[in-house]
């Protein structure tokens, strides 16, 4: 004789939501799922709008987390900064898997609604720039496309006229006694930084002595695999890219392919690279 089947309520679970928070009231899923809406009856674009809505979101949280450690480092509170840093890893470690979902996508099925983007581009995402600009890849002439939106150019100016990460991570080890060179005077924050030798002498010296300076070395370490994780978000990007249009340019106008391996050259934490040949 079978058993009956098996009621949550039994338990204590509330089965009732008349006037009380559900999990989707929490999480305005009406709003989320209905935020879907595609401009083709080709099947695959639904693929292509949920793979860059959820992209966006998870840079919604790596911009959230970024901020933060900004202010950690500014504040010495490194073991918080680090904590951060590792959980942004991560996120594009989720942001790198979203590629493996798109690359079901062939250029056949692409083809069905291109046309449908108009010149929209992921070229255009205001928080991948934040996230670029907060990095340290500072290109002033990437403000352009953001210009028809004023809040949205005044909140990435005020990124650019703050130091970046890796300038907040330079003025915390010169406060524990590390030289820093021409960063220790530099004030223009618009414009990108020239790897300094006097910043990979500190380095050097920080992972000469892991022991002596374990918060300065995990921080440097956190900081490598953000660059890491980053930059295979980049290379799959490309790898996506070209699997899908090949060599054609990008619906923003971009050269595409040429454009998405241009950004693969930036280096965003230059030392701590370069400091690996002398260990």
């Amino acid at each position: 004789m079978s058993e009956p089947p098996y009621d949550p309520a039994a338990e204590g679970a509330v089965m009732a939501f008349d006037g009380r928070m559900a999990y989707g009231d929490y999480l305005r899923l009406d709003a989320v799922l209905g935020s879907q809406s595609p401009l083709s009856a080709a099947h695959d674009e639904l693929l292509f709008i949920v793979q860059h809505q959820t992209s966006e979101l998870w840079m919604k949280l790596a911009l959230h987390e970024l901020t933060a450690t900004l202010a950690a480092l500014r504040e010495d509170r490194l073991q918080a900064a680090v904590k951060m840093l590792a959980r942004v890893a991560r996120i594009f470690e989720q942001l790198n898997g979203a590629w493996d979902v798109l690359r079901t996508m062939t250029p056949s099925e692409y083809t069905t609604f291109r046309a449908s983007l108009g010149q929209s581009s992921g070229f255009q995402s205001h928080q991948y720039r934040a996230i670029e600009f907060i990095l340290g890849n500072r290109n002033v002439a990437m403000l352009k496309p953001h210009a028809h939106r004023p809040e949205v150019a005044a909140a990435l100016e005020a990124i650019l006229a703050a130091p970046s990460l890796y300038d907040e991570a330079l003025r915390l080890i010169a406060r524990h006694g590390f030289a820093i060179g021409a960063d220790a005077a530099r004030s223009d924050w618009r414009q990108p930084r020239v790897a300094d030798p006097q910043v990979r002498a500190s380095w050097a010296a920080i992972y000469g002595a892991p022991e002596r300076h374990w918060p300065l070395y995990e921080l440097a370490e956190k900081l490598v695999d953000l660059e890491d994780y980053f930059r295979r978000w980049r290379f799959n990007h490309v790898t996506t890219v070209e699997r899908i249009i090949g060599l054609k340019r990008g619906t923003g106008g971009t050269g595409g392919v040429s454009y998405l391996r241009r950004m693969l050259e930036v280096v965003l934490f230059p030392e701590l690279w370069e400091v690996r040949t002398e260990l």
